[in-house]
Order: structure tokens, then C-alpha cells, then sequence
């Protein structure tokens, strides 16, 4: 096993009577990508906050590379980067004057933030534009030059916050791509999304968060497994949705979802069923279906599941 590059212990953090982080616990091996996933206003970005030095946190500990968040805090800026949700670029520069700008900002000789703009500009795909102002720039483009200022003096650890939010699918393609070149470089991401399809892309372990807490940890794979596979039936007639619905209750011990009309889902028990069994119960109750079939859930419908329990536990 790889060690952890990044380790949160108990981690609490409230604003007057609001609880933002009520004893996380996190760990994060080196040159993984984890992705880090909740409801709004469950504690991911005040988490991203504390790991990346901007915030203290009221009780326990956190290390970045073996280093103290508060105690070792200028150490362990000059192990991360940071990309919020919003590209923080000047629109007035170019897009080879910000890196440069950037470069000086980290304290390179001139020489060097030339050198090492010029570089992250041809290995991101942004030479073309290189000399363009970034007010001519797509979302996209804007969005990679953000990732890549934070790349000047090679993080070790990457912290991403919500990096493609109002991207079009082309756009968050191309992020995607870049932060895959970045992991395969050696560079640990911390990512937290909105987007559960981006992280099953993405991430090799997933933590979900909920009020404060990690509730869930695993790889994707390992997270679908938890909630079993989905059957889906897709009725000839939607006027028996409801016939169909209690059969599938029935059958499968919990209240199935309709997707939309005459569709419906619902999750299988561990001891499994057969689908000629439920293929048979069906039309003993007079309901004709047109298809039948048996998937893996996907990451959201395990990221409801989850999320659900746990509101309907407190």
C-alpha cells in the first residue's frame, strides 16, 4: 500500500452555531486521485480550506506530506496547489503573461517563469492561444489555465474544488484529460465535484461526506457494491405502474423508483433474484413488461442511498 500524503484526523469547524466539520477523518495515498463527494453544504470545501492551510480548524490534526496544516503551514504551501471553482486569471494578460506573472508571484527568476510557462502551455494545449487576451478564452481554456498556474512549481498535492462547474461536456473532457497527465506525473488530487460521473471517471478512492463526517470510503467499484445491482422494468401499459411497483416491493423488500412513465427501478436484495422469477410475478399480477434487466447502480444512486440513510438516522 501506498502511505497516506494526505491524513485529516477529527477534524471540527463550526461558524457560530453552524457545525461545518464534525470529526472528519480522512487519507489520501500519494499519487492518487480522491474524490470527495456530499450535499451542499456538507463540509467539502471547508475541509479543502483547513488541508490547504487557508483556515484553522477548531480541533484535530492534519498533515500534508508528514507536515502540520497549522504548526507547518508555510512547509505545506510549498508542497500544494489550489484551484477553487472560479478561474482566478487576469483578463487583461495573456494567457503566456499570466503564467509568467505567476511564475515571479512564486519567486522564479525571470528566466525561469519564461521557461516554465512556455512549458505548461505546450504540454496543456494552450500555445495556440498562448498570446491571446484570456477575455477571448472559453470557459474551458480558462479553466485549464487556472489548473496550470497552480502547476508553476510541481505540487506534490493538488487540491481541486469543484474544478468543471458550468463547463460544457467538451470542456470538462479536456480537464479531465489534463488532471489524468498530472496523476500519471506522480501528483496527488484531492478532488471534490458535483458531478458524480466525474468522479467515477476519475477518482481511484471516493470519501463521501456528509454533516461534517465521512460516512462513506472506497473505490468506486467498491461503493456500488454496497448497495447491490439495480433491476429495471420497462412496462408495455404505464396505466399498471402501480401493480407493477408493489410486485417489485414485494419482491425485492423495498420501494422500487419510477424513472419515468411506465419505467421503474428498484434495488435487489444481497440473496439476489432470478429475473424469470420476476419476470413470472409480474404476469401473475396481469403486468405485461416490455424489457427486464439486471445493471450495476450507478455512483449517484449510490450517493442517494447513502446520503438518504444517513438524514433519516439523525
Amino acid at each position: 500500500m501506498t502511505d497516506p500524503i494526505v491524513v485529516a484526523e477529527g477534524l471540527h469547524k463550526s461558524f457560530g452555531d453552524t457545525h461545518a466539520l464534525r470529526g472528519l477523518d480522512l487519507s489520501v495515498p500519494a499519487g492518487t486521485v480522491c474524490g470527495v463527494l456530499g450535499p451542499n453544504g456538507a463540509g467539502k470545501t471547508t475541509a479543502v480550506r483547513i488541508l490547504a492551510t487557508l483556515s484553522d480548524p477548531d480541533a484535530g490534526h492534519a498533515r500534508i506530506a508528514g507536515h502540520d496544516v497549522v504548526r507547518e503551514a508555510g512547509q505545506v504551501r510549498e508542497r500544494i496547489g489550489l484551484a477553487g471553482q472560479y478561474a482566478a486569471v487576469d483578463e487583461k494578460l495573456t494567457g503566456r503573461g499570466n503564467l509568467r506573472m505567476f511564475g515571479r508571484l512564486y519567486h522564479l527568476s525571470r528566466r525561469a517563469a519564461y521557461r516554465r510557462a512556455d512549458e505548461l502551455l505546450e504540454r496543456f494545449g494552450l500555445m495556440d492561444a498562448a498570446d491571446r487576451p484570456i477575455s477571448g478564452y472559453s470557459g474551458g481554456m480558462r479553466r485549464r489555465l487556472d489548473l496550470i498556474t497552480c502547476l508553476i512549481l510541481r505540487p506534490e498535492v493538488l487540491f481541486l474544488d469543484e474544478p468543471t462547474t458550468g463547463l460544457d461536456p467538451r470542456s470538462r473532457g479536456e480537464i479531465w484529460d489534463s488532471i489524468r497527465e498530472l496523476v500519471a506525473d506522480g501528483t496527488t488530487v484531492l478532488l471534490t465535484t458535483q458531478y458524480l460521473d466525474e468522479a467515477d471517471q476519475l477518482a481511484d478512492d471516493i470519501a463521501v461526506i456528509d454533516h461534517g463526517k465521512v460516512i462513506a470510503t472506497g473505490t468506486p467499484d467498491e461503493l456500488k457494491a454496497t448497495i447491490g445491482d439495480r433491476l429495471d422494468v420497462v412496462l408495455q401499459d404505464p396505466a399498471t405502474l402501480a401493480t407493477a411497483a408493489t410486485v417489485l416491493n414485494t419482491l425485492a423488500g423495498t420501494e422500487p423508483a419510477t424513472t419515468d412513465a411506465g419505467r421503474l427501478s428498484v434495488a435487489l436484495p444481497a440473496t439476489g433474484l432470478r429475473l424469470a422469477d420476476i419476470v413470472r410475478e409480474l404476469d401473475h399480477a396481469g403486468v405485461a413488461a416490455a424489457d427486464v434487466s439486471l445493471r450495476r447502480p450507478t455512483l449517484d444512486e449510490v450517493f442517494l442511498r447513502l446520503t438518504d440513510r444517513k438524514e433519516t438516522a439523525r
